[in-house]
């Protein structure tokens, strides 16, 4: 078993896509496409359909349909085969010319007999069957408007975005992030008859929405297609609430519990929920270039965790603001090319002052390569410099085919070395740092009164000073760190002291930006007043207050926070480092935080039995391969330090990190304060 078997199952989830699309018109969503993007690339897609046009078509109700000439149709798809999903296949193929469509959905057939409220002890009878699937069939054949035409559907779990060796996102469950103190007193008010919850502890999967409950599901579905792929028999950890459901979903998933009889491999999967540690997910302490380019450049268009990177400069357009979107954008992932793939597992893999040298190495390699006119200059690395190197390639077209990859890199780290906001990555280190101390020496009301000469209105604002996005940054970092909080009259000063700058910059703010569009919950500048906005300042910090109480159900992962000394600062230090070192103590003691989920008796009589008797309970380093699962997101610096810190801790031991989604520092407010947590979108 190597740790690129996310990469290799991925990549042949895909081959059975490819399989199916010849001379086809192919329908894809947007996670679809991003597992697609960082698995094996468009190109092999197109090179599989073999059509000299392009009939790629994004899944969505204004589709394009197919056309006399176009008999086939391939539609490739991240979610349950239900509601609008169905809806806007039936208005495509019910406009279209085809004659057979194939239907690919990553979740699996169990889940949609979930979805379709069968019972559990029906679902096992049907066993080998897939009704649902069947029923469609004989669906996309009445609308074809032939039942002899040919309908498949078939579930192939395009689950996994490939971003490293070591890491892989789930694009399709971005937005699923752990549950809040504030989300008992929701679920508290859907269920008047029965017991009221009183903390995020008692919540189970009956308490949840059937929504939200669905949306694990079918995560889970696509975790054990891994596992399956692995050929591993995993035993399911969690440290969280909301981690705790989704482990104990695998655990006792049916199609898991069949598969475990057979597998030979041994794993444990680790589930993490992000609430528990947010300083690490908008802190700036990760000295990493790819984490400042990710938070830096603009998102690509349809994708959770790839970037735009601006090409005018390899072309003969002037590099002027409306030329951008002349030229097709770059980005960071390079399936198909070895050379730009290596250079990005280096970005991944090093501090940022080497990954520059890095990135300035191959680009030299690569012009002498080409012969081009290169001149060496050593010593510090400028963006001046690379960009030098890189227009060396522009007006060379086989140069710049065969570099393409390699040139899109160079031009993300140039445009993020010369980006402003980097410049300003230094002033929040800084300040962060600064909070650290102070956390230890002062109390909360002090360190919050330090923010408040920060707080600056739109026309008073230089460059160097904090927007109000940045601002809430700021607040989630002092809240999580700080931890459980000591209420007093100062504190309460403090804050309202606060609340009442921050809804007076909300109001003099000229546009709303979309974070504080969904905060206010008003769409123009123009409709916020004072009392709007301090009321949703006041609901702010209720989740502010709920960060720094998310772990006072833990007794062994209380505090991310260590004081300082006379010999050493105050330092941060991240939830997920305690949780590998703890699963990796060489005593091996019981885990006190990291529960473990049982798939059935056998595991429960053990646990009971090891109460009185000599029985081991199941340990999560127990296995030669850990699988951490971060439930809300994690950043590429964690990412890192987990997979250096496994083999330190116990050398020969394998590591994957999964995640929802890359975290950036701006994007955690937007996770933090939206409000359909409870109530996903599973587009039905």
């Amino acid at each position: 078993m190597s740790v690129p078997g996310v990469l290799s199952f991925t990549q042949q989830t895909w081959e059975q896509v490819l399989a199916k699309v010849k001379r086809s018109v192919v329908y894809l969503d947007a996670a679809c496409a991003e597992s697609l993007h960082w698995g094996c690339g468009s190109s092999r897609l197109l090179e599989a359909v073999g059509s000299p046009a392009c009939h790629l078509r994004e899944f969505a109700p204004a589709a394009v349909g197919g056309g006399a000439n176009q008999p086939k149709a391939v539609f490739i798809l991240s979610c349950l085969l239900k509601g609008r999903t169905v809806e806007t296949l039936r208005d495509i193929v019910c406009r279209s010319h085809f004659q057979y469509c194939v239907v690919v959905t990553a979740v699996n057939h169990a889940v949609h007999l979930t979805a379709n409220h069968v019972p559990a002890a029906t679902a096992a009878e049907l066993e080998g069957q897939q009704p649902v699937f069947e029923q469609l069939e004989e669906k996309l054949c009445e609308w074809m408007g032939n039942m002899n035409y040919t309908a498949e559907v078939l579930h192939i779990p395009l689950l996994f975005a490939p971003v490293a060796p070591h890491l892989a996102l789930t694009p399709a469950f971005a937005s699923l992030f752990p549950l809040l103190p504030q989300d008992v007193h929701i679920l508290n008010g859907a269920r008047p008859d029965k017991r009221r919850l009183g903390s995020l502890s008692e919540v189970d999967a009956t308490a949840l929405t059937s929504e939200l409950l669905l949306q694990i599901r079918c995560l889970v579905s696509g975790i054990s297609s891994l596992c399956e792929h692995l050929g591993v028999r995993e035993e399911c950890f969690a440290v969280g609430s909301l981690s705790r459901i989704i482990a104990a979903d695998l655990a006792n998933f049916a199609p898991a519990k069949n598969r475990r009889k057979t597998a030979t491999g041994r794993a444990s999967v680790v589930f993490v929920d992000r609430t528990l540690d947010l300083t690490g997910a908008v802190g700036h302490h990760g000295d990493n270039l790819v984490e400042k380019i990710i938070s830096v450049l603009p998102q690509l268009p349809g994708h959770t965790n790839d970037v735009m990177v601006n090409m005018v400069e390899l072309t003969a357009l002037q590099a002027e603001e409306e030329n951008q979107h002349v030229v097709a954008p770059g980005c960071l992932a390079q399936s198909n090319d070895p050379t730009a793939k290596a250079l990005w597992e280096a970005l991944l893999n090093t501090k940022h002052k080497e990954a520059v040298m890095e990135v300035r190495r191959h680009l030299v390699e690569a012009a002498s390569r080409e012969n081009l006119p290169i001149k060496m200059s050593m010593g510090r690395v400028t963006p001046g410099q690379l960009m030098s190197y890189i227009q060396l390639f522009k007006n060379n077209l086989k140069a710049l085919g065969n570099h393409c990859g390699l040139l899109q890199l160079g031009l993300a780290t140039v445009q993020t070395l010369k980006h402003p906001q980097t410049a300003k990555w230094d002033n929040f280190l800084a300040f962060e740092r600064l909070l650290l101390q102070s956390i230890g020496e002062s109390a909360m009301s002090v360190v919050l009164n330090q923010l408040l000469p920060m707080i600056q209105p739109a026309k008073q604002r230089t460059s160097d000073d904090y927007s109000p996005e940045e601002l809430l940054v700021l607040l989630v970092y002092i809240y999580s760190v700080s931890g459980e909080l000591s209420v007093d009259k100062d504190l309460g000063e403090a804050e309202e002291k606060l609340k009442k700058a921050l809804a007076q910059v909300f109001c003099e703010e000229p546009e709303l930006s979309p974070l504080l569009q969904k905060i206010t919950g008003c769409d123009s500048a123009i409709n916020l007043t004072f009392p709007k906005s301090k009321s949703a300042v006041d609901e702010l910090f209720t989740s502010l207050r709920d960060i720094a109480g998310a772990r006072n159900l833990m007794k062994q992962f209380k505090s991310v926070y260590v004081p300082g000394n006379h010999t050493r600062q105050a330092s941060y230090k991240p939830l997920l480092k305690q949780v590998v070192e703890e699963i990796f103590n060489p005593e091996k003691p019981d885990p006190v935080d990291i529960e473990h989920m049982s798939s059935g008796l056998t595991d429960l009589l053990k646990t009971g039995f090891s109460m009185f008797m000599k029985v081991s309970r199941p340990h999560p380093s127990d296995h030669p391969l850990l699988i951490l699962f971060v439930v809300g997101g994690v950043t590429v610096s964690e990412a890192k330090m987990i997979k250096d810190l496994v083999p330190s801790l116990k050398p020969g031991t394998q590591v994957i990190v999964l995640s929802t989604r890359l975290l950036k520092p701006l994007r955690v407010p937007e996770l933090l304060f939206a409000t359909d947590r409870l109530h996903p979108d599973l587009g039905f």
